[in-house]
């Protein structure tokens, strides 16, 4: 008798699984407040223009910033970031200021890049992609006002490195 082949399910856990990207931390401002979150589901998504997507959890308090945002910034961790990969994905804004204590320069639309990551860039908001998930997809772009830097290289933070976490949101 022949195995049954497993769910569709079970089979995208087991694939999902297996990745286990770089975090980033993005950051949005619309004037009149900041945010920021951890993100796990990222890509670069075209080569001319240069863009990159970020799909951000629709129940985040960023989220909601990052809808009425011209720009995010978009962080790198290094493994010896765990304490702000940390804070950013286990506390919200909602609650606490999400930046105190942490030094940040302003980026343009006043989106703020946090110091002392190995790389950070902002870039202008683009697109975006809401198809009744449970994370929207926003597309940015890289351009002549988009500002960045690179401090370091080295063993990025992943998704596996904060296991455990309490998300700051359910």
């Amino acid at each position: 008798m022949a195995e049954r082949d497993p769910a569709p399910e079970s089979v995208f856990d087991r694939l999902t699984d297996t990745l286990d990207p770089p975090l980033l931390v993005v950051t949005a401002a619309d004037g009149a407040e900041r945010a920021g979150c951890v993100v796990g589901f990222h890509s670069q998504c075209s080569l001319e223009p240069l863009r990159y997507a970020l799909w951000l959890s629709t129940v985040n308090r960023t989220y909601r910033v990052a809808l009425r945002s011209d720009y995010l910034g978009i962080h790198l961790l290094g493994v010896d970031d765990d304490g702000l990969g940390r804070w950013f994905g286990g506390h919200t804004g909602d609650e606490e200021d999400s930046f105190a204590g942490i030094g940040v320069d302003p980026g343009p639309g006043g989106v703020p890049l946090v110091r002392g990551v190995p790389g950070r860039f902002s870039a202008r908001r683009v697109a975006l992609l809401e198809a009744d998930g449970d994370h929207a997809c926003f597309v940015v772009e890289a351009g002549p006002d988009s500002i960045g830097d690179i401090a370091g290289s080295g063993p990025l933070l992943r998704v596996s490195d904060l296991s455990g976490i309490e998300p700051g949101h359910e």
